[in-house]
């Protein structure tokens, strides 16, 4: 039986084995298969080296020129962008390395270009742009790094671009009643918060924050033909002009005008700080 039992052992051993051997499942990349379809909503879902292919592959298109500068302006929100020229070995040797991905120009003589993905290590790395494109826990982590300041230590620059994309609400409460049963974080964490918690000397800072549901914007296309039951043309309304319609649709437009402009430099950006809802016990 102790022999039995030995060899069940020696089994087991051996399938603890093949499974440590095994590797783990690689993350799918996802791939673009024209650089003329990258947009500022699937930006963030690319690496570099999938955005660098996509680009050799279509640069020698006749009219890939007309739209170069759109896609650089749209590949700066999620990554950093370098132009060098490749003919300078010493500048050329920087971007070896790094995990820095390189494309050429359009036009071979305009050099080359590296890009590499942002990182967001600090909470004043956070954009516009990129504040809806990280997790809860991830949002916690950077207020917590922020020399343990608490929500108010953050300037209302980057408060206004955390609760583009957050709700977020505050509460500071003794020590000894901060997880008291019914109180306001069990209940916070019951409506889907998740929570930070910042020791102020005998007090705690609670901080909550929940994922903002993404916005569906409704358009409405004037420049489309309708026809009334008896198939004649409906004329468009008289205070709308075709040419300000065509406008209107590309304003709302999430890849047009907003990924020409670079990403927002909170530090330049003047606004009114919200009001900050501190919630206790009830």
């Amino acid at each position: 039986m102790q022999k039995n039992h030995h060899m069940k052992h020696k089994e087991s051993m051996k399938e603890e084995k093949k499974v440590a051997k095994k590797k783990p499942a690689k993350k799918a990349v996802k791939q673009l298969e024209n650089i003329l379809d990258l947009n500022a909503n699937n930006i963030w879902d690319l690496d570099e080296y999938a955005i660098a292919e996509a680009w050799e592959r279509e640069r020698e298109a006749e009219d890939f020129s007309i739209s170069e500068q759109k896609l650089l302006g749209i590949i700066r929100l999620a990554f950093e962008v370098v132009h060098y020229n490749a003919a300078d070995e010493r500048e050329a040797a920087k971007y070896e390395n790094g995990g820095w991905a390189k494309f050429t120009h359009c036009h071979e003589e305009k050099g080359c270009v590296a890009i590499r993905r942002k990182t967001i290590e600090r909470i004043t790395d956070l954009s516009y742009e990129n504040i809806r494109h990280i997790t809860t826990p991830m949002l916690l982590e950077l207020i917590g790094r922020n020399f343990g300041g608490g929500w108010d230590s953050i300037s209302l620059a980057i408060r206004d671009v955390i609760e583009t994309g957050f709700d977020v609400s505050t509460t500071q409460l003794p020590e000894s009643r901060i997880h008291a049963p019914g109180g306001t974080v069990e209940k916070k964490k019951a409506q889907g918060y998740e929570v930070l918690e910042i020791q102020k000397g005998t007090w705690v800072e609670a901080i909550f924050a929940k994922k903002k549901d993404p916005v569906e914007k409704l358009r409405t296309d004037y420049s489309e033909k309708t026809y009334d039951e008896d198939g004649n043309l409906v004329p468009l309304p008289e205070d709308i002009d075709t040419e300000d319609a065509e406008d209107e649709d590309f304003a709302g437009d999430d890849t047009f005008y907003s990924s020409l402009t670079p990403e927002a430099n909170t530090e330049d950006i003047e606004t009114e700080g919200l009001e900050v809802v501190d919630s206790d016990e009830e």
